[in-house]
């Protein structure tokens, strides 16, 4: 991380911090959070994987249908408003889930945990850090998105690690606390935040015609879903391998805590390439790099499959980082760079409705595909294909960016 980087983080601390804390908090709400307890879930409630795949599908659809209506709400309320109500409803719902006893009510905790948590609290982070910086964008939604990094660098092996000797249950309740103690500390941060209002018109940046696009008017366009079929598979199916991690393990012969302890890799890549990604967003625009993200993750997907040993997850994992990283960068800004930033937080709602419809239907398709004797290795590489179809809409849709910007 160069001096250009330090300053530009001294410079814009709070903001910075409430955002990467916003992409922390997501994780409680994430797939590879939540799948850690996915044996626990399945003994307690006497779940098949196909069972509780279906259960997160419908937990996750629910919130996805929402986030279409919900994520607007950001762009006229204040970060220190509407996340500090979001992060206390995902508190609520963390001690949902250490109290349940009921295998009904795990749909409705699924729908809260994934629409609080991998829904609103990163669309408020990503959001915010679209609105608030213009030049900068691509540093700070790398510098943001460090905070869910961390979360998915440490929080798998603890867990795993956790739960030898703390019951699952209680180790949620501590997930309830951690949230509501993290509510003062994000009003602390953002003591000084502007209206989103007042943010759009100081730091205004307008897209494609020189113009702020509505909602209605990017769905219209043809760009917009040129790229949702990345955003849609990039979900489904990374959250598929997250979702499914302990069947994965033991298809491989692994033990589970052999498998997570690998995961570091992969997050520590990710934190190194969504550095380089944000600096190269910032100094190319985001739309030129959008046809290459992709190959990493395609070839990570294939190796998936392939790998004997840990040695080569190791390998895989490291190239999922580096697709991850620019998931995380160059789509978010890409959506800024097509239709401004006056309304980015409508915009982003449906491209977040449908990564959560992704992460959906990834996890559900992949369990009875398990259920019908499909394999996770085979399932592998159907993923890496579907990647390689996306990723030539995506180059499609900067070729037709760079022919409106020309003329």
């Amino acid at each position: 991380m160069n001096s250009g980087y330090l300053t530009f983080i001294r410079d814009n601390a709070p903001f910075l911090g409430a955002g990467a804390l916003l992409a922390l908090l997501s994780a409680f709400g994430q797939t590879f959070f939540i799948s850690i307890f996915g044996g626990e879930i399945r003994d307690a409630f006497d779940l098949s994987n196909g069972d509780w795949g279906i259960y997160y599908m419908f937990g996750t659809l629910g919130s996805a249908a929402l986030m279409v209506f919900a994520g607007s709400l950001a762009d006229h309320f204040r970060v220190r408003t509407l996340g500090i109500a979001v992060v206390i409803c995902l508190g609520l719902s963390c001690l949902a889930m250490a109290v349940n006893t009921s295998a009904l009510i795990i749909i409705p905790i699924i729908f809260l945990l994934r629409f609080f948590g991998q829904g609103m609290s990163m669309h408020m982070s990503q959001v915010a850090m679209a609105r608030w910086f213009v030049a900068s964008r691509g540093r700070a939604l790398a510098i943001a998105g460090i905070g869910f990094m961390v979360g998915e660098m440490t929080l798998p092996l603890i867990m795993v690690w956790l739960k030898s000797f703390v019951d699952w249950r209680t180790l949620w309740v501590c997930f309830a606390i951690f949230c509501f103690a993290m509510c003062f500390v994000l009003f602390r941060l953002l003591r000084l935040e502007r209206t989103p209002q007042a943010a759009a018109e100081e730091n205004s940046s307008p897209g494609m015609d020189g113009r702020h696009w509505t909602r209605a008017d990017a769905l219209r366009n043809p760009m917009f879903w040129l790229l949702l079929p990345g955003v849609v598979f990039f979900s489904a199916f990374g959250t598929a391998f997250w979702f499914h991690q302990v069947h994965f393990a033991e298809v491989k012969g692994w033990s589970h805590l052999a498998l997570v302890a690998v995961f570091p890799i992969g997050t520590a890549t990710l934190m190194g390439s969504t550095i380089i990604y944000g600096w190269a967003i910032d100094r190319f625009g985001a739309v030129r790099l959008l046809p290459f993200y992709m190959i990493p993750y395609i070839l990570a997907f294939l190796l998936h499959g392939y790998a004997p040993s840990l040695w080569w997850l190791g390998l895989s994992l490291l190239l999922m980082g580096i697709g991850q990283g620019g998931n995380g960068t160059i789509i978010n800004a890409c959506w800024a760079e097509f239709y401004g930033t006056n309304h980015i937080g409508a915009i982003k709602a449906a491209a977040t409705a449908a990564m959560v419809f992704g992460s959906a239907i990834g996890p559900g398709l992949s369990g009875i595909l398990i259920d019908w004797g499909i394999g996770i290795e085979p399932q592998m590489y159907g993923f890496a294909a579907c990647f390689a179809g996306s990723a030539v809409l995506m180059a499609i849709a900067a070729r037709r960016f760079a022919l409106t910007t020309a003329t």
